[in-house]
């Protein structure tokens, strides 16, 4: 028998970076908020302290802080013809588990998109003709600009204590920072962490042929810091255990450290973990929500009803719940109707190793997540692709995130496996391999989707979901261009230093298996019409306006950024039109 709870104003799916921001903008609003989270509770003490948290076996190699996918996972396949199969070993993406989801575990890497970004099929028809656009691809506009998001990044970027140099203050260009970045209101709260040699080395180099580096902006504090929220945060000590740990010092930004201490306690506010959310109950003829279903810790079914639902759970999380509740129309590649799990986008990841002279030191274990320098100069629309045959780019970075011994050991291609002769090369160059990161764009087309599988089920019996992703000709073509500009850079670090340099290109089929990064977007994008999108501007769904919908699964396209600074200004946004109008009056807010 399903227990039915009494009723409240608004009930949050998924307790990570969104889930907070919401539940702390629309408690201060006075409104009754209950957040429901799947995993444990955890906070930075006791439960991401040295010297437990440094076990680089339990999190970075055995995933410690991920989602279990004997728990939950999806099906994956390149293309239609192929057979989905369920994914059993985490490998190219990580999603987050327990409170604060992938916002403990993230590396704080932490960027503005670009203002063509939020536009892009306008903007590309209009700069370069409708024929710059490969056939497939699914461009399209997202609903909103980035001058309506700039007030929502500065405040995200606050709340986190974000560390970096403008680049673009209020349309002036500034020494030192980014000069393709979209003009801000504001400096960055906190200044940039101090640069390693890695990035003074690719800093130089980049100069040299002409590109414009800067310090990446880092939600690895640089000093103490005391945000918005009154939540109190530390500097960084470039400990090296930044990405898959949580952070012991209080200093990289998180749920954890910036929302939660100033949102436990509300009386307006519940949190309810060990809650796995099943289905939003959905009324078709009335096209509204009445709250959700979930199990609870003891296997009970409760229905929670509630004015307003708003799912903040992972990226294709979200689409699924919407897939399994009815709500909005499943697309179909076939016809390219629909718009529930159409655009599912990815990154496109390439690199360049540098090896080094033994006398060149790194010291790579002296890293935090966002430690390093990058250029923007081929990213986006910072360049002409006029005759390139592609759209799109990439930023090329220096990080040092940490030199940790069970997974860092750099080595050239042409060292064999194991044996003496690896370890030989193992000792030869760990501190002395500079690596050059190339973070590629992710265009969507049509083929590329997401959608329930008609075989495998989860414990409760409900679908998983398939997911059907290849890169398409488009970017592989873009992550080439990339990587050649990485190369350039890479050949005038290794020339005085005796160095060689290798890079690591996209290709073959994208596979699930090797890591990647955990920037999963799309699936239930916004837009400016319910026939190419889910939600609107508001990330409202056009089928039911009292279902909100939050994070990367909300992008039409997936930039050549990290995406965790876009999903707070959208949530912030969000939270905004649903604070100061939506609940005084609810209803759609754009008409279709």
């Amino acid at each position: 028998m399903t227990t039915r709870l009494p009723e409240v104003d608004v009930v949050l799916v998924g307790m990570g970076w969104t889930g907070a921001l919401l539940a702390k903008e629309l408690t201060d609003a006075g409104h009754r908020v209950v957040g429901l989270e799947r995993g444990h509770p955890r906070q930075t003490v006791p439960d991401f302290q040295s010297p437990t948290m440094h076990d680089e076996l339990r999190y970075a190699v055995r995933h410690g802080l991920m989602l279990d996918p004997a728990t939950e996972t999806v099906t994956f396949r390149n293309y239609q013809a192929e057979v989905a199969l369920p994914v059993r070993q985490l490998g190219s993406f990580l999603p987050g588990n327990h409170l604060g989801g992938a916002g403990v575990h993230w590396n704080g890497q932490t960027w503005r998109f670009q203002e063509s970004d939020f536009v892009l099929k306008s903007h590309l028809e209009q700069r370069y003709g409708r024929g710059i656009i490969q056939e497939g691809l699914t461009i399209q506009d997202w609903g909103v600009t980035y001058a309506e998001l700039e007030p929502h990044y500065d405040r995200f970027e606050k709340i986190c204590g974000i560390g970096g140099k403008a680049g673009n203050l209020r349309g002036q260009i500034q020494p030192g920072g980014d000069p393709f970045e979209a003009p801000r209101s504001d400096e960055f709260p906190n200044p940039p962490m101090p640069q390693p040699n890695a990035a003074a080395l690719f800093t130089r180099a980049a100069a040299e042929v002409g590109a414009h580096p800067f310090p990446v902006p880092t939600a690895n504090l640089s000093r103490p810091y005391r945000n918005p929220y009154g939540c109190e945060m530390q500097p960084c000590n470039a400990c090296g255990f930044c990405e898959r740990f949580g952070c012991e010092h209080f200093a990289k930004a998180s749920p954890q450290v910036c929302v939660l201490p100033a949102l436990m306690g509300k009386p307006e506010f519940e949190l309810r973990t060990l809650c796995t959310v099943t289905r939003v109950e959905y009324d078709r003829t009335a096209k509204r929500a009445t709250g959700v279903t979930y199990i609870d810790g003891m296997g009970r079914e409760v229905f929670q009803p509630a004015g307003l639902v708003i799912l903040c759970a992972f990226a294709y999380h979200n689409a699924r719940l919407l897939l399994l509740s009815g709500i909005g129309q499943p697309y179909d590649p076939a016809t390219g109707e629909g718009s529930v799990g159409k655009n599912y986008t990815y990154q496109t990841m390439a690199g360049v190793s540098v090896f080094m002279d033994e006398g060149t030191r790194i010291n790579p274990y002296m890293g935090a997540g966002a430690l390093g320098a990058a250029i923007n100069d081929w990213n986006g629309e910072a360049f002409d692709h006029g005759g390139l045959g592609f759209v799109g780019g990439g930023y090329i970075a220096a990080y040092t995130t940490g030199g940790r011994p069970i997974e860092h050991h750099p080595v050239p291609g042409d060292t064999p496996r194991w044996g003496s002769a690896w370890k030989q090369a193992v000792k030869r160059h760990y501190n002395s391999t500079l690596s050059l990161s190339v973070h590629g764009s992710s265009m969507p087309h049509r083929g590329n989707y997401l959608d329930l599988d008609p075989t495998y089920r989860d414990s409760l019996g409900n679908p998983l979901l398939r997911m059907t992703f290849d890169f398409p000709a488009n970017d592989r073509l873009m992550a080439d261009f990339v990587t050649d500009k990485a190369e350039e850079i890479g050949r005038v670090i290794a020339a005085p230093r005796n160095g060689r340099v290798e890079a690591s290109r996209r290709r073959g089929r994208y596979s699930v298996v090797p890591y990647q990064t955990t920037h999963n977007t799309g699936g239930t994008i916004m837009g400016t019409n319910p026939r190419d999108s889910v939600l609107n501007r508001y990330l409202q769904c056009w089928d039911a306006h009292n279902v909100f919908v939050m994070g990367a699964s909300t992008f039409a396209h997936n930039p050549g950024y990290n995406p965790t600074g876009t999903v707070g200004a959208l949530a912030l946004w969000a939270a905004r039109a649903i604070r100061d109008d939506y609940m005084r009056d609810p209803r759609p807010l754009v008409q279709a």
